[in-house]
């Protein structure tokens, strides 16, 4: 349904930065599988390959419109390619990089289980707790997916898809 919304993005992105439209990285799925996750590029320039710093780290590169499109959540939407490709479900508790995956089990060791499950474009986590800036916050974060895990059906489903979408049109996303 909302399938025109890429390329118009991925122009503006473009003419904005004059650079790639898409970002990809490594996160850990079901069963700890790697795969690359898909976003629209919020920020100028390249990542650090080998420092994985969090967005708030590097606050200075993100775009005007990268701003915008984080605020509202758009950046997340070329995610459906990956729900598409069987790596990632529209709702599941979100992949995290293997360093801060680490960190998690760390503290939570039963975090081990959501594993099992597919990693989701949106979650109890994101709607309840939002983007984290920190392992602390992840900790924070990764709770609710715990709660998620033991509430496990369509009808929890539902009601994040709808509450994701409040939280979109609110513009909550940083």
């Amino acid at each position: 349904m909302l399938s025109w919304l890429i390329p118009l993005v991925a122009l503006i992105i473009f003419f904005e930065t004059g650079e790639e439209t898409f970002f990809t990285q490594k996160r850990i799925g079901k069963n700890g599988e790697p795969f690359n996750i898909y976003k629209f590029k919020s920020m100028r320039g390249e990542s650090p390959v080998n420092d994985p710093l969090l967005s708030k780290d590097e606050i200075a590169r993100i775009t005007k419109f990268g701003h915008f499109l984080r605020k509202y959540r758009i950046d997340e939407f070329p995610q459906f390619f990956n729900v598409l490709k069987g790596e990632m479900s529209i709702v599941g508790p979100r992949p995290e990089r293997q360093l801060f995956l680490n960190g998690i089990l760390a503290f939570i060791p039963k975090y081990k289980e959501i594993q099992k499950l597919k990693p989701g474009i949106t979650s109890i986590g994101q709607v309840k707790y939002g983007y984290a800036d920190n392992l602390d916050q992840m900790l924070k974060r990764a709770r609710y997916d715990l709660i998620y895990l033991d509430n496990l059906s369509l009808f929890t489903d539902f009601k994040l898809i709808l509450s994701t979408i409040k939280v979109v049109f609110e513009g909550k996303g940083r």
